[in-house]
């Protein structure tokens, strides 16, 4: 079942972005907001989001996705320098129904990692034959070619 992205109105990260005024907001500025995940993967779980409402990856200004992961790289910096237990970072970055993005507004988590946390990513990591890569290739150039 599809579900309708919602509007600007109905974004809670929006919401967020016109009222940053919680005490779980670690970043406000430069056109993008940081702040704790209400549900957290481990502490010191955030989101780095844009203030100019976008859906995904895909419809975000390159600018804006740019300044996105600098911010979350100095979050990153500021993780491992805190008293969290941080022994490594994950960038995560959903966009779509199938990638389970489940908020439609951007935005990137920040994950501070220590071994046993309980994260993880299930996958069949089975690989491909080379005559399957190079047609996945010749398909993203094909794409590229369209932009």
């Amino acid at each position: 079942m599809v579900t309708t992205p919602p509007t600007n109105d109905d974004c809670v990260f929006c919401a967020i972005v016109a009222d940053p005024s919680s005490d779980h907001v670690v970043w406000d500025e430069d056109g993008v907001i940081a702040f704790m995940d209400i549900n957290p993967v481990t502490d010191g779980h955030l989101l780095v989001v844009p203030k100019e409402h976008s859906q995904g990856l895909t419809d975000m200004p390159a600018e804006t996705a740019a300044r996105v992961m600098q911010v979350a790289q100095e979050l990153a910096r500021a993780l491992r320098a805190s008293d969290l237990r941080c022994e490594g970072v994950n960038l995560f970055f959903a966009e779509g129904e199938a990638a389970l993005q489940e908020i439609f507004h951007s935005h990137l988590h920040v994950l501070p990692r220590y071994e046993g946390d309980g994260f993880g990513i299930t996958a069949d990591w089975a690989g491909s034959t080379e005559e399957g890569l190079a047609a996945a290739a010749t398909s993203v150039r094909a794409g590229l070619s369209q932009r």
